[in-house]
């Protein structure tokens, strides 16, 4: 668990895994940078060697997700009419095309009422395959989760994680996925 009880069911710890916590104080950053849209924040916390991934839902698509280093992240934070396509929406099939502040907003980003956090724990599970695991084996993650509303029975539930590699003794971020309840 981190923070304090409102967060939810206990997570594994850092101190159970033997780790030093510094990948979950990079996550929350992260997600502070994110909700109060300072991205130029982000960049110190990206990979310097591999990047950070964006991945539209729980399925990594290591063929077709966006990578992007720290500095094509600085150059496309301020160059905000290049659009990229993120990817296929559920339901419709349209493509996502936006620019990346817009997918940060408007997609990472646009409920920032996370009831529970989780380390290294998925509390988000839906129709969507989620390889998170598969792909980042040896990394470290951190979901912040919405349960959603009793107005939609939760089926408007949404989270977000963070995955984090440590490279030169520091944790780096490598990937920003985001899920949500899928058809």
């Amino acid at each position: 668990m981190i923070g304090n009880a409102a967060f939810g069911a206990p997570a594994k710890s850092s101190t159970q895994t033997g780790r030093l916590p510094a990948f979950i104080d990079s996550a929350f950053a992260v997600k502070y940078a994110l909700q109060y849209q300072q991205y130029d924040k982000i960049t110190p916390h990206i990979h310097p060697t591999k990047g950070v991934r964006f991945s539209l839902y729980a399925y990594v698509n290591p063929d077709k997700d966006k990578v992007f280093s720290q500095a094509e992240f600085d150059k496309y934070l301020n160059q905000s009419k290049i659009q990229f396509t993120w990817g296929e929406k559920d339901g419709t099939g349209d493509l996502y095309i936006v620019s990346l502040p817009t997918y940060l907003a408007n997609w990472v980003v646009r409920d920032t009422r996370f009831e529970k956090v989780g380390v290294n724990e998925f509390y988000g599970t839906g129709n969507s395959l989620n390889n998170l695991a598969d792909v980042y084996s040896e990394h470290e993650f951190v979901e912040f989760y919405s349960a959603g509303s009793e107005t939609y029975a939760g089926m408007d539930w949404r989270c977000m994680r963070l995955v984090f590699e440590t490279y030169q003794g520091r944790p780096y971020l490598v990937a920003i996925i985001t899920d949500e309840w899928t058809i």
